[in-house]
């Protein structure tokens, strides 16, 4: 039996554990922006350059930089061979910007920003950075759908928790859990994947995308945990190995593995995101 105070010491875990966990995963995913730090004549610099736009307009490459600097934006589509196109920063306001054309959902530019001081050129990365572009998402969907996707793994792990301590609330955590993972990435999940990239679901058994994939793995580890709940609620080993799953799932970068257009074939491919 988990005590008042040690329920309440065990959610503050919790919530403190899967905060982090959503921290780790948005910085890790692919689509974050990429941090720069640069040093020119003494003076350091830091840049975010962007790895996600979407919408239908073009993508805004905009450094804060001063005037006596300049900036070149050279693109060209992901996995294509063909010349690279080079266009000039403008300056307007305190940023020197450039525009990366808008490409259709899940299509990919590789950019290479380099900045002049009059004298030496400054390429801000080693390599290209790939932007993917994506359909406009209402907020409406993507809130809940990171709400429940969040309640998920706080739920997760307060039921593997629960169980480790011998509560009596497992399988009332167990259902939370299971309710949280199908709004958030049964139903909303898809809903959010069409808005996108035009597609409900593109995971298995239709494609390789590892956000679908791994989401439906999870989910059934969960609903076997919850059956097995239901018939001996005081079952510790499978609440425990599916929060272990999940954990494992949500350790995977978001947007990992995900959708990308083929330039070639003119279609969406899926497992194919870096």
């Amino acid at each position: 039996m988990v005590s008042r105070t040690n329920s309440i010491l065990l959610w503050i875990f919790a919530i403190i554990f899967t905060i982090s966990t959503a921290i780790y995963q948005r910085l890790t995913g692919p689509t974050h922006p990429k941090k720069v730090n640069i040093s020119m004549k003494g003076e350091a610099y830091t840049f975010k350059l962007l790895r996600s736009h979407g919408g239908e307009t073009d993508a805004e490459i905009a450094l804060d930089i001063p005037k006596t600097l300049t900036g070149t934006l050279k693109y060209k589509r992901f996995r294509m061979t063909e010349e690279w196109t080079e266009v000039p920063m403008v300056h307007i306001g305190e940023k020197a910007m450039a525009l990366l054309p808008h490409q259709p959902p899940a299509g990919k530019l590789e950019y290479i920003v380099t900045i002049n001081d009059g004298q030496d050129n400054y390429q801000l990365t080693e390599d290209p950075v790939v932007i993917r572009f994506k359909g406009a998402v209402a907020s409406f969907i993507l809130i809940p759908h990171i709400f429940f996707m969040f309640m998920a793994m706080l739920f997760s792990l307060r039921t593997g928790l629960e169980a480790l301590f011998g509560g009596v609330r497992t399988p009332k955590y167990a259902r939370n859990t299971l309710i949280s993972l199908t709004i958030g990435g049964l139903i909303l999940g898809p809903i959010v994947q069409w808005m996108a990239f035009g597609d409900f679901w593109t995971g298995w058994p239709f494609g390789g995308d590892w956000t679908d994939n791994k989401t439906i793995f999870g989910w059934g580890f969960w609903a076997i945990a919850y059956l097995v709940l239901r018939k001996r609620p005081m079952n510790k080993i499978w609440p425990i190995i599916a929060f272990v799953i999940l954990f494992a799932m949500y350790m995977i970068p978001h947007s990992m593995g995900g959708s990308e257009f083929d330039y070639e074939k003119g279609q969406v491919e899926t497992g194919t995101q870096k």
